[in-house]
């Protein structure tokens, strides 16, 4: 049996799309007929995205993070409790109520019932699945531990999408006054300047240099607001332009190591994620040099991404996994210093999984100081803003009678 994707017209004529399986789109029709619902489109899952070329492709089928830790951790209760694969994916397919993933479980079930594996089924979801998945449920189906592997990647999802939903969060207070401010400066500066100003047009004594500062620079504002905005405008699209080059963006990221707190910020959150991510692929049994090309494919820093490749090079010749990092710079003595226990004692994983927990500490405790910093900084910044141009109007207006006179 196969998985087809079906749109239909039910009893009160609305339009009604789902997911069912048969062994072919006359079965799944008649199907749909049984229960007064009138087919209009019968296709079959597994084949609807193909190309000439023969490669599968399922862009447009996605699935968020909470999503897929949730289907994962089914996946795995179930396998534990003894059922066949192929049931395992039917109960889950049919306990969601999500179209696109009934979509893709039913397809990858399909896929195994022709005789494939599981890793296979996953493989041609490359949007959903990503090549994490596909290599550590590849050694979990050749080890027989496929139900603990899952287990480990629902956990690995988990914990990625919490460490994500927690600074999104943290991040949307500070966001919000940020914006808040801008637009408070912008509109003192647009609408209350000018009309204040007008006060002092009849008036043939000279203003205070700070009053001209300001008024120059709400007539700025002003006159000028919109080509001001199509300049930032332009120098983003410019920039992220840059930024696709691969030796522009390696050079900008470069820079960022640099930077004081960013750059600490980034080494250590992608320094969590590499070793999160080795961690389960060496428990899981994926070679080495495998478990180093997937791992350093997760670092989202180039500069740190190449090292990895590097060190993936150096250990291919023989180099331990400590020396051949410890090469470029990039990553924090702690994590080295677990590595090289791990190596001496056998218990890599272990150790890397020790490094993931403590650097993802430190990457929390990091953004809580520094929002904690931000807040006060940006009240006292632009109560700073507020008190010039303020004090800008209000100088003038306390010589009023001698600007008149």
């Amino acid at each position: 049996m196969s998985a087809f994707e079906y749109t239909v017209l039910d009893k009160k004529g609305h339009e009604k799309k789902g997911v069912l399986e048969g062994d072919t789109p006359k079965h799944i029709r008649q199907i749909l007929r049984d229960q007064d619902m009138i087919p209009l489109t019968v296709n079959l899952v597994s084949n609807q995205s193909e190309k000439s070329t023969g490669i599968r492709r399922h862009s447009s089928q996605r699935m968020g993070p909470l999503e897929l830790a949730l289907v994962t951790r089914q996946l795995s209760a179930l396998l534990q409790s003894g059922l066949p694969l192929e049931e395992v994916l039917q109960s889950v397919a049919a306990q969601n109520n999500k179209s696109h993933i009934k979509k893709i479980l039913l397809s990858i079930r399909s896929k195994v019932r022709e005789g494939h594996s599981l890793a296979s089924g996953m493989a041609d979801f490359p949007k959903v699945f990503p090549e994490l998945y596909h290599k550590t449920v590849q050694a979990g189906e050749a080890t027989g531990h496929l139900d603990i592997i899952l287990e480990r990647l629902a956990d690995y999802a988990e914990t990625r999408h919490r460490i994500k939903q927690r600074t999104t969060l943290a991040l949307f207070y500070p966001a919000l006054m940020t914006v808040v401010s801008i637009a408070i400066v912008l509109a003192l500066l647009t609408y209350v300047v000018p009309e204040v100003v007008k006060v002092f047009d009849s008036a043939d004594k000279k203003l205070p240099v700070m009053t001209e500062i300001v008024i120059s620079i709400s007539d700025f504002f002003k006159h000028y607001y919109l080509l001001l905005a199509a300049t930032i405008a332009i120098a983003i699209v410019s920039f992220k332009a840059m930024l696709r080059q691969p030796l522009t963006r390696a050079a900008w990221h470069r820079f960022v190591l640099t930077l004081p707190l960013i750059g600490h910020l980034t080494r250590t959150t992608n320094t969590a994620r590499f070793a999160k991510t080795l961690s389960i692929l060496t428990a899981s049994n994926v070679p080495i040099l495998e478990a180093l090309r997937i791992s350093g494919e997760v670092l989202t820093n180039l500069p740190m991404r190449y090292a990895v490749e590097k060190a993936t090079v150096m250990v291919r010749e023989g180099a331990s996994l400590f020396n051949a990092l410890s090469q470029s710079g990039y990553f924090p003595p702690m994590t080295l210093s677990l590595i090289s226990s791990g190596e001496a004692s056998g218990k890599l994983e272990s150790m890397l999984e020790r490094s993931a927990e403590i650097q993802e500490r430190e990457v929390e405790s990091t953004i809580t100081t520094l929002l904690g910093l931000f807040e006060p900084i940006l009240i006292l910044i632009m109560g700073a803003f507020v008190l010039i141009i303020v004090v800008a109007l209000l100088l003038p207006i306390f010589d009023l009678t001698t600007l008149v006179g």
